[in-house]
């Protein structure tokens, strides 16, 4: 477990190498990196592309499923053993009637059946939403870290500009990108 979270610590550090010389070498930044460290543990992708306020988020996002599967599997679990008794209650045995939930005593074999489908099918549902959360968690950090080198400074222009064509004789508009500023 030391040796996982080491490696784990020296990955999120990897940002400068020193060399021998003791001259720093800048790597650069990868999306790749940031990809696989968000698949690997959620977050991480995040605090690579130094976007450290995204992590909260993604936490807060990964926890709405995991609440609902720990609540649904605790009624489904519930529901479940309330049937199987009412089964065996119907069958002549009575020794796990005293064993169900207070809040599913009143209930019926089907009532009960058609409830623990329900909380099974809510259940299955939020391992299907957190896998989907994951994903997004990762194609967050694939394309923060794609666009993370993006030149954004107000040095960019747009122009719609008139343009002459002797060649073809005709005029119309051009479109003038202007990406980087040059002297």
């Amino acid at each position: 477990m030391k040796s996982f979270l080491t490696i784990l610590f020296l990955l999120c550090l990897q940002q400068t190498l020193w060399a021998q010389d003791s001259t720093i070498i800048h790597l650069q930044h990868s999306p790749k990196k940031a990809t696989k460290r968000s698949a690997i543990l959620p977050g991480l992708g995040q605090a690579y592309n130094k976007q450290y306020w995204k992590i909260p988020l993604v936490y807060g996002v990964l926890a709405v499923p995991v609440a609902t599967y720990v609540y649904n599997n605790d009624l489904y679990t519930k529901t479940k053993f309330a049937y199987e008794a009412r089964i065996q209650e119907a069958n002549g045995d009575n020794s796990n009637v005293i064993k169900i939930d207070p809040t599913l005593k009143n209930l019926t074999a089907g009532s009960l059946q058609s409830y623990r489908n329900i909380f099974r099918k809510n259940r299955d549902y939020s391992i299907m939403w957190f896998i989907l959360a994951w994903g997004i968690n990762v194609a967050d950090a694939s394309v923060s870290g794609h666009l993370k080198e993006f030149d954004v400074s107000n040095n960019l222009t747009v122009k719609l500009a008139p343009m002459r064509s002797d060649a073809l004789q005709q005029a119309g508009l051009s479109l003038q990108l202007k990406w980087k500023y040059t002297k």
